[in-house]
């Protein structure tokens, strides 16, 4: 078997050493919901990757849903995430930011004062979120968003990716996966629209590319990734006829763009229900850029991919949590730690950087 997984990959404007992508993942250490130290150091423990993707962060006060997740709409975050890239940039890394609103995903205890929350619909979630104020409380019903919200807040991404690129990221990643704001656009379950953005398919993801395209005119195309996740359901989205369909317009709109790169989010391994197996031949198909494959990846089934040419990066992601240097265990074939749920999302070092290098 070929040796592709840890060979160099050209990704546009840049050369990473390996193709092992650390996928996108909430760790909720950003107090204040500003970039700190702590989390320079994390994605420094972890820049043997060939690409580094942080967690979801804010493009809008509005999108700031969870408890201490980090913003990218201000000075204070800009200085933040600059700490973050220069450590990563230092141990010869590359990183993207992944954008990240999250809608209806949210609680107004989570948003700054002026947070407001918004979503394609009126329509709550089910059950409950964590806020540090209250602890759990349930999803309150979000606003309806006007056109001018809708107009704002493509504005507030792309204003969000020129700051990016000025802390010093190699490029962004559209969170438009796992029931967030974009992919609530796109699922007619959290969209009941029937102006130009609800409805069909191509309103549906019209909020989607025209995101795309407003960032990719503010900072190149070459510099821009977008994460889906098609027959995800994720904080109450469902499956709908017309999945597949949806999926493949997109790719085409996308790959029109020419945006860097698609990652497809499978999250099946975590117990979510199963892709058909045509979609991900099918966004291929349509998307000629880069294709990041994610989802319950081991050494030996990421190679496969690799050399079956299903796709061109794989991302792992809770490994990458409790091993710093993954890419040296996969390579070695090392015994792997196995991550502490109880701290995925708690404050502080504990379960965030203390875990060890053997």
């Amino acid at each position: 078997m070929k040796n592709l997984l840890f060979s160099e990959y050209k990704l546009g404007r840049i050369t990473i050493k390996n193709r092992i992508v650390m996928a996108p993942m909430t760790r909720s250490r950003a107090v204040n919901n500003i970039p700190n130290e702590i989390m320079a150091k994390y994605y420094q423990q972890r820049a043997d990757a060939g690409l580094l993707i942080t967690e979801g962060t804010s493009p809008s006060p509005n999108g700031l849903g969870y408890a201490r997740i980090p913003g990218l709409f201000n000075d204070e975050h800009v200085k933040g995430w600059r700490k973050v890239t220069d450590a990563v940039h230092s141990n010869g890394g590359h990183i993207f930011v992944q954008l990240m609103h999250t809608g209806r995903v949210s609680h107004s205890l989570n948003l700054p004062e002026n947070g407001k929350i918004i979503a394609p619909s009126a329509i709550g979630l089910k059950g409950q979120t964590w806020t540090d104020q209250k602890q759990l409380q349930p999803y309150p019903v979000p606003q309806e968003m006007t056109i001018k919200d809708i107009q704002d807040t493509i504005q507030e991404y792309s204003r969000s990716s020129k700051l990016a690129v000025e802390a010093g990221f190699d490029g962004v990643e559209l969170h438009g996966a796992n029931g967030y704001l974009i992919e609530q656009f796109i699922n007619p379950a959290a969209n009941k629209r029937e102006d130009q953005y609800g409805g069909t398919i191509e309103n549906r993801i019209r909020f989607a590319v025209e995101i795309a395209e407003k960032v990719t005119s503010s900072i190149g195309a070459n510099r821009v990734g977008i994460r889906v996740s098609p027959y995800g359901v994720s904080n109450d989205l469902t499956f709908y006829d017309e999945i597949n369909e949806t999926y493949s317009l997109l790719s085409e709109k996308l790959n029109n763009l020419g945006i860097l790169y698609m990652h497809v989010a499978d999250h099946s391994a975590l117990g979510a229900p199963d892709l058909d197996p045509a979609i991900k031949p099918l966004i291929r198909e349509k998307f000629k850029g880069t294709f990041i494959l994610s989802g319950g990846y081991d050494i030996n089934k990421a190679e496969q991919d690799l050399v079956e040419q299903k796709g061109d990066l794989v991302a792992f992601g809770r490994l990458f949590i409790s091993n710093p240097n993954l890419v040296d265990k996969l390579k070695n074939r090392f015994h792997l730690n196995v991550a502490d749920k109880d701290t995925f999302y708690t404050p502080g070092e504990k379960g965030y950087i203390d875990y060890p290098l053997n």
